[in-house]
């Protein structure tokens, strides 16, 4: 294996060997020694579809022998104002542009300064960001400051801007956690509230009910605060909806989207927003330009995949495709409460979560390496968050996988817990 390569959230002198992946297919990895590995997590949330899906393919490689790229700036192509136009009908809210940027950090990224500057150009003096304990909203500067303070972004702890955080509402803490929210929005200086909604994933896919999330967005409107919704995890079906935020009744000013929205087969990040925001932005004022971009910002080629991706996705087979996955991870979850030695199993959508007790109940647990490489072992791809088991798969994976992954989960269980 090369030793040229430096791979992410590894510590290399304690990870075994990578392994080689020569092919995909479906839910399917194929590796260089003959192993077929299921892809349990949709390789990073992203291959909804599965990998080498044919269509999305075919759109890429239709593209790449019109046009393979062209700067954003002065200039546009159809695969970007079709996607525009597509996300603009589809997705919740009264959202009315789109921005694009290049994965989820950077979109997270686009929306808050984007929020910042929209005070900004107004002559507002609201620069505070308020945000959920425990978020993970990327790895860039900004989205590291608005995600909970941890060992993933300690080395640079003094570097991160101030936010005020609030604990994840349940329903012994909801009231606490309104009126701590509340009496930060009082101090008028909240620029934006920003959510991963009703699921946080990084944090260890806990959920939480939409209506507290509505209660908290009702609350920031009143205050003038601009929400935003990160949907770059649960955007495109994974919570059995198009997007999370369709559970909630208020609206979003913002949303951030990614992973899924190329099905796994290009980078691609994007943010919407509002008329009301846009038109700070839009004036004889030149220093009021939203002065951000990237070289690959709408690039066709990602345009070419989101569109291809966002047909298969509204399509009649692979919205029953996410029903039925829905309904396994429904059933699963309701036998994973009979057993005892897991802990709060949940359901939402095509998304399946619980803990496994462990010395050390946190993302450092040594019980990770054993969940994951039980399951490596047995032909299964999970990426534990510590001692928190996740299934995410690919909506084309059918019910025999399915049964497959649910056989070896159980198999892991018993071995983690009885050591058999």
């Amino acid at each position: 294996m090369s030793s040229a390569v430096w791979h992410p959230f590894t510590q290399e002198a304690l990870a075994p060997e990578p392994i080689k992946i020569l092919s995909g297919k479906g839910a399917k990895l194929y590796t260089e020694d003959g192993r077929v590995i299921l892809d349990a997590v949709s390789s990073w949330w992203v291959n909804i579809h599965g990998h080498s899906e044919v269509k999305i393919a075919e759109a890429i490689y239709t593209q790449a022998t019109e046009l393979e790229h062209v700067i954003f700036a002065g200039f546009t192509h159809a695969p970007a104002i079709q996607l525009a136009e597509s996300l603009l009908r589809i997705c919740p809210g009264s959202f009315n542009k789109v921005f694009y940027s290049d994965n989820g950090s950077t979109a997270v990224e686009v929306a808050i300064k984007m929020a910042l500057q929209f005070h900004y150009n107004l002559g507002h003096d609201k620069k505070k960001i308020i945000a959920l304990e425990g978020a993970y909203h990327g790895d860039t500067f900004g989205a590291m400051s608005v995600g909970g303070r941890s060992a993933f972004n300690g080395p640079f702890a003094d570097k991160l801007f101030d936010v005020d955080f609030i604990p994840v509402p349940n329903e012994s803490n909801f009231e606490s956690v309104l009126n701590l929210f509340q009496s930060y929005l009082e101090k008028g200086d909240v620029a934006a509230f920003i959510f991963e909604p009703l699921l946080q994933g990084t944090a260890g896919m806990k959920m939480y009910k939409a209506e507290y999330l509505d209660s908290l967005i009702r609350s920031a409107k009143q205050h003038g605060v601009l929400c935003i919704a990160d949907e770059v995890m649960t955007g495109f079906g994974r919570t059995g909806h198009l997007f999370a935020c369709e559970y909630i009744n208020e609206t979003a000013d913002v949303m951030c989207l990614s992973k899924g929205i190329t099905g796994g087969f290009m980078p691609l990040g994007v943010t919407l927003c509002t008329s009301k925001i846009y038109q700070a932005f839009h004036s004889s004022d030149r220093m009021k330009t939203f002065f951000h971009g990237h070289s690959y910002t709408g690039n066709p080629l990602s345009c070419a995949a989101a569109n291809a991706s966002l047909e298969l996705l509204l399509s009649k087979e692979r919205q029953h495709d996410i029903t039925r996955v829905s309904a396994f991870m429904s059933r699963f979850c309701e036998e994973l409460k009979t057993i005892h030695s897991v802990s709060s199993p949940r359901n939402i959508g095509t998304v399946l979560a619980f803990e496994l007790e462990s010395d050390n109940n946190n993302y450092f647990s040594g019980i990770r390496d054993k969940i994951y490489d039980y399951a490596i072992q047995n032909g299964v791809l999970l990426r534990p968050l510590g001692n928190t088991v996740y299934l995410m798969p690919p909506y084309v994976i059918s019910d025999d996988e399915l049964e497959n992954i649910r056989t070896v989960v159980l198999k892991m269980i018993k071995y983690i817990h009885d050591g058999e």
